[in-house]
């Protein structure tokens, strides 16, 4: 039965569970995360996904878009609970968190999810750590129109609280595979898919390089790039001029400028 609940303690189970959602092995043994504000959760609820739990701050300020949102959960059979400010900030871990979060069931990440026709472009990183760049990555899919984003080996976790945060309501609304790279290799060259990595190795200009569609676009670890064996496995790899004294662009802004370029030349 759809539940509604307020909530007082910060001893109570469901606070303990919530909190434990911002810790990655809490997450892949429920299989759920959590994502925080009204923008966030909105976006979700446009792509066809809403939380199974509404949490809500007491005193917040009316708006329609939250009250259509906690009918929808209501309505699907979630439960919509109420906390004041200070147990909302436990549960997010901000000092001033917003009025409103969700609890998510985890999607499916697996490669045989996605549909590579289904865009002209998708996003690559391998063993990227940090949060935030993975979440600029979604962003900067949604952004170009990518189909998801496809994590290589170790990296962040997309379901982070960090991440979610970062991708700007664009994990709702990108594809998110991950896969070692031995798995995804024989993926790739099971269908149509051109490979790309920024690259100094026998690279050629990023500029009007021969893109072809599906492309997908790969970057590497932030301080180590790309090992050479995923380099050499690439059907084109491109450069970009470095003007001053850096050597190198953050991976998550090279893959927004490689994303734009292919963008350019598919359309």
């Amino acid at each position: 039965m759809p539940q509604r609940r307020l909530i007082t303690g910060f001893s109570n189970p469901t606070v303990k569970f919530l909190r434990s959602l911002r810790e990655k092995k809490h997450r892949k043994a429920s299989g759920k995360f959590l994502a925080e504000g009204l923008r966030l959760l909105t976006d979700a609820r446009a792509s066809g996904r809403l939380p199974e739990v509404l949490v809500m701050a007491t005193g917040r300020d009316p708006h329609p878009l939250l009250e259509a949102l906690e009918d929808d959960v209501l309505t699907a059979g979630g439960e919509v609970l109420e906390m004041g400010a200070d147990l909302l900030s436990k549960v997010t871990g901000k000092d001033n968190p917003q009025a409103v979060a969700g609890v998510f069931a985890e999607f499916d990440t697996s490669l045989t999810a996605l549909d590579r026709n289904s865009a002209k472009i998708w996003l690559v990183a391998q063993a990227l750590r940090d949060p935030g760049n993975l979440g600029t990555m979604l962003r900067t899919g949604d952004a170009v129109g990518a189909g998801g984003l496809i994590l290589i080996d170790d990296c962040a976790d997309p379901f982070s609280v960090e991440a979610v945060r970062a991708s700007m309501g664009a994990v709702f609304t990108q594809g998110i595979a991950q896969a070692r790279w031995e798995e995804f290799l024989p993926w790739l060259r099971s269908g149509a898919g051109q490979l790309v990595a920024a690259s100094l190795r026998d690279a050629v200009p990023y500029r009007a390089a021969p893109y072809a569609s599906p492309c997908f676009l790969l970057v590497g670890n932030e301080s180590r790039g790309l090992p050479e064996d995923c380099e050499a496995a690439c059907d084109l790899r491109v450069t970009m001029p470095m003007k001053g004294r850096a050597d190198s662009l953050n991976a998550a802004v090279a893959g927004a400028v490689l994303a734009y370029e292919a963008l350019a030349a598919l359309d």
